[in-house]
């Protein structure tokens, strides 16, 4: 069934043209993954379609009725709101059953203060709330742009699963390749003004974008072989006197005004780096913490001259507050941290607060220098920034016209234009286009030192790091060896080693030698009354349950009745363990009479 029909839309900025006569449809069961180098229009055409900005022309056909839900890559909060209070208004609650299966999302994406003022919550908890909102909102058609930003790996899992099992409808923008991989069915690409359709996931649009180039460039050197033959023959002297010689000179001026197929531009990164010495960075027996919470306790390490470093946890447990310490910007507490004198630390940080909108683009670069010395010689700053996809037009702009994913280029091109040897990268994935992370990575491979990058993308770790640091919470550091699946594959391991460890000690009572297997006593009576203690367990986990929907109004009831059904749950497990091991031994002790 369609939801939306798009006609001939066309977009501009001034004398930029953004997109141009658009058209495309969504229908009930497409999940669409929206792509494109950053300042094609990807947030532009979301904003269009949720109502939020107006097309230059065009039309928006919507099905009678239509519900939809937008998530903006910001954000936006009432002040002095609470937590719950915006829930209910996002997703129009009316009901305690309602307000009940809010809080349960709340709680998984670990936002427990459900009566918190807002303003209080730092970016990454809001982006939380916000998307806690919007996975139970009662639309037809959820619109999310770039959901993963700011958020931890856990809550991008959890979204990601939410998504691929959800009925709506979904169009979004991310650069998210393992997102995109797995829950979107359909992709659009946006490129030069026009948009093209993909069937498939983000491995199937690559396969089929290959395709769509190659028929292109193909049909261009047929063009081209043409244009050559007809052009001796035109040489040659033809006279244009019959029918069929006007028809061929007109067939060749034709063929002849047809526009070539847009060479790809890419983002070009020239070798940039600085002679790293012997000595880089040793951090000593380093900790911090912030009030009451411990971030960092007694952390200690040497950066090698090639490390390849990814750090990941979830929010708030001090993933940034190391690389601030690392980098000078923040003190330990305790311990020390040495810098080596040869060491030129390049940093990448989240946010692009410190660049001035109304500077001019080429100025901020000029910053840093006139000219530049790379691995393919000395470059302008004019050529740099060509380089970076930012045209004559662009440079000469002020910073504040730019898109948010266009000033993360240019700042990352000024942070590498510093030729560093160590960098530090903290969240680079965010609001950067897909093809310049894609051409980051190849970068990093070849760059001549050590690289230390906090991320929340899986993809960009599994491809750039060999080593992680996980956070574990409580100010532990923890290091595991390999890039993001293999550390959460040694996690699986980990916890498959201790369920078989404790199930084997479970086992020693009936497992030791040739002597004659029997109940104890106390186990005897323990199989007589387990089935009825199970039965009452259960029993009192339901009304737990009638009784939080019933408070569901009263935050210290419900959270009074919150952990008292969590303690009930945990006791019914272990009765259900020991209900399986009683139920094993009785089986066995019947099999040797």
């Amino acid at each position: 069934m369609n939801l939306i029909s798009v006609e001939n839309l066309s977009k501009a900025y001034g004398e930029k043209i953004i997109f141009d006569n658009l058209t495309f449809g969504i229908d009930d069961t497409d999940k669409i993954g929206v792509i494109g180098v950053n300042g094609t229009g990807k947030s532009t055409l979301l904003k269009i379609i949720a109502g939020e900005e107006e097309a230059d022309s065009g039309n928006v056909i919507t099905m009678n009725g239509l519900r939809v839900g937008y998530l903006p890559q910001s954000p936006v909060f009432k002040k002095g709101e609470v937590v719950m209070d915006y829930m209910i208004r996002i997703c129009k609650i009316t009901n305690a059953d309602e307000e009940s299966k809010a809080k349960t999302v709340l709680t998984k994406i670990g936002i427990n203060d459900f009566y918190a003022d807002v303003d209080t919550l730092s970016g990454g908890q809001k982006k939380r709330v916000a998307i806690g909102a919007a996975m139970i909102s009662p639309v037809d058609l959820l619109i999310l742009d770039e959901p993963t930003n700011h958020i931890d790996s856990e809550t991008i899992a959890w979204m990601e699963n939410n998504l691929k099992s959800t009925t709506k409808a979904l169009l979004m923008v991310t650069h998210d390749r393992y997102f995109l991989d797995r829950v979107v069915n359909k992709t659009f690409e946006l490129d030069k003004g026009k948009i093209y359709v993909y069937q498939g996931n983000y491995g199937e649009f690559l396969e089929q974008k290959a395709q769509r180039e190659e028929l292109a460039q193909a049909g261009e050197r047929k063009r081209q072989n043409f244009l050559r033959t007809e052009l001796e023959w035109v040489k040659r002297g033809a006279k244009a006197r019959t029918t069929k010689q006007k028809a061929r000179l007109q067939r060749f001026e034709t063929i002849s005004q047809i526009k070539a197929p847009d060479q790809k531009q890419n983002v070009e990164i020239a070798g940039l780096s600085s002679r790293l010495g012997r000595k880089t960075i040793e951090i000593n027996n380093i900790s911090k913490s912030f009030g009451d919470k411990k971030l960092i306790n007694d952390f200690s390490y040497i950066i090698l001259k090639n490390d390849r470093i990814g750090i990941v946890g979830q929010n708030g447990t001090g993933k940034t507050t190391l690389l601030k310490m690392i980098t000078g910007k923040l003190q330990p507490d305790s311990g020390t941290i040495e810098v080596g004198d040869t060491v030129k630390i390049g940093v990448f940080s989240q946010g692009t607060e410190h660049m001035d909108d109304n500077m001019r683009v080429i100025d901020y670069v000029k910053e840093v220098g006139e000219y530049i010395s790379t691995t393919d010689g000395k470059l302008s700053a004019t050529k740099l920034l060509e380089r970076f996809l930012f045209n004559g037009d662009m440079q000469y702009s002020p910073i504040g016209k730019l898109s948010g994913g266009e000033k993360r280029r240019l700042y990352l091109l000024r942070v590498l234009m510093s030729a560093p040897n160590i960098l530090f990268l903290d969240e680079p994935t965010n609001d950067l286009d897909i093809e310049t992370l894609a051409i980051l990575e190849d970068y990093l491979d070849g760059f001549a030192g050590a690289v230390v990058i906090v991320s929340h993308d899986r993809y960009f770790l599994d491809r750039c790091v060999d080593r992680i640091f996980a956070f574990d919470g409580s100010g532990n550091i923890k290091q595991y060896e390999g890039g993001y699946s293999d550390y959460k594959a040694t996690l699986e391991e980990s916890k498959k080693a201790v369920a078989s460890e404790s199930k084997a000690k479970e086992s020693k009572t009936w497992n030791k030698g040739e002597r004659k297997l029997k109940m104890s006593f106390n186990e005897k009576r323990e199989f007589e009354t387990i089935d009825d203690d199970i039965a009452k367990l259960e029993q009192a986990i339901v009304d737990t349950e009638e009784q939080m929907e019933k408070s569901a109004s009263q935050y210290s009831k419900l959270q009074e009745l919150s952990q008292q059904k969590e303690d009930l749950e945990n006791q019914l497990s272990e009765k259900m363990d020991r209900w399986m091991y009683l139920n094993e031994l009785a089986e066995k002790i019947e099999n040797q009479e």
